[in-house]
């Protein structure tokens, strides 16, 4: 195994955009030192002895962060081993994204047990490796989650919440900090009180793949959950009569939501209408991307049966999406194009995510003292650099 690499080396980057939490600041200098932003701007220290970086014409935004993502570049993250891992996150950072979940569909308890273990292992070997986008902790979507909103989920690994003891065959990873996030329908049998429970420990709850009455989801709001993963997929649709999920996700100020901006999922309209109502303060992009993600049109294999990918579309046996193809630069991309201003895509794909998952303190903006988590994008919307934690992980300068 490769030694721990050394402190990374100060980086001046010069000439380009800074977009800030609130402004943009046009060709301002940044200091990178120590792995976090050390100024933003003219003054104090002069970064002498820093390798400095010519990104004139370029917009340094914060790193993206995708809290749901099951896979890319053929790697599955419910097969998948540490090196597996390391192959995603490579990819992840060719496409500006710093800080990643692992997401996990309903599966045997040891497959569970084996595929948190890998993430533990990227976890704890992230310092001896070629710098990769980061993954912060794990993402269950299910098994607690409602048959009739299945998606592209196995019903045959589904569950209710009866005795608490269910908890433990969904292993944690033993990383300290590591975050936890569950995609659950509170409808399912102990539904509610499985959200208080999770929430005791520890765990962030959102809800998804449901058909949750309105007067069900106050009660999980209640108890806790305060997110919906993405937001008009796998749940009842908007009715004048039965608002369900979407009325009342729409409305509640205090529960965010994630979208997956593909133009597959939802129509262009509806993420408008979205975010018309929730405003980027209340809106977090996600990928949902699958392990034939960055490979291209073609059939794939993915939990047990072919999915076939035509024109950017994922679909299954039965027909149905098969969660996404795209990577957060991809949906970034398809919200710009909506109108979403250089501040409010940073919160949606960078603030509003690492803020979800507990790391918002640490990255998610370009501010002085945060992690150096950063993506240079050119007018047209490329990667031309990625830093995680103040090391470049994707250059093309």
């Amino acid at each position: 195994m490769a030694g721990r690499e050394s402190e990374p080396g100060a980086l001046l980057l010069r000439g380009a955009r800074l977009v800030l939490p609130d402004a943009v600041a046009e060709g301002q200098p940044l200091l990178v030192a120590g792995g976090r932003i050390a100024r933003v701007g003219a003054g104090g220290a002069d970064g002498t002895g820093a390798r400095a970086l010519d990104l004139e014409g370029l917009t340094v935004y914060p790193g993206f962060v995708d809290v749901h993502i099951h896979g890319a570049v053929g790697v599955d993250t419910l097969e998948a081993g540490p090196d597996d891992l390391r192959r995603v996150a490579l990819y992840l950072a060719r496409e500006g994204v710093t800080a990643w979940l692992p997401t996990l569909v309903p599966a045997p308890v040891e497959d569970y047990r084996r595929a948190a273990a890998a993430v533990e292992g990227l976890m704890r070997e992230e310092g001896e490796h070629p710098a990769a986008a980061r993954a912060v902790g794990l993402h269950y979507e299910g098994p607690f989650v409602n048959e009739r909103q299945c998606g592209a989920l196995r019903t045959a690994y589904f569950r209710d919440f009866a005795t608490g003891r269910e908890l433990d065959d969904l292993p944690t990873v033993g990383v300290e900090g590591a975050t936890h996030l569950i995609t659950l329908a509170p409808e399912v049998e102990g539904g509610v009180e499985l959200v208080a429970e999770l929430v005791r420990r520890g765990w962030i709850v959102s809800i998804g793949h449901t058909r949750a009455t309105v007067e069900t989801l106050e009660r999980a709001r209640e108890a806790g959950a305060r997110h919906m993963t993405h937001f008009l997929n796998a749940m009842s649709p908007l009715h004048h009569r039965e608002p369900g999920p979407i009325g009342w996700g729409l409305l509640r100020d205090d529960v965010t939501v994630d979208l997956i901006a593909d133009s597959v999922h939802s129509d262009p309209l509806m993420l408008r209408l979205v975010l018309r109502c929730k405003t980027a303060a209340g809106v977090s992009l996600i990928s949902d991307a699958v392990a034939p993600a960055g490979l291209g049109d073609g059939e794939y294999r993915v939990w047990g049966e072919t999915i076939t990918v035509k024109g950017g579309r994922t679909s299954n046996e039965r027909g149905s999406i098969a969660g996404s193809v795209i990577s957060m630069l991809d949906a970034a991309r398809t919200v710009r194009g909506l109108g979403l201003s250089e501040t409010e895509l940073a919160r949606v794909a960078s603030l509003n995510p690492a803020r979800l998952v507990g790391v918002d303190g640490e990255c998610g903006s370009v501010e002085e003292g945060k992690r150096a988590d950063l993506v240079a994008l050119d007018p047209e919307g490329r990667v031309r650099l990625t830093l995680v934690g103040g090391r470049i992980a994707h250059e093309s300068l």
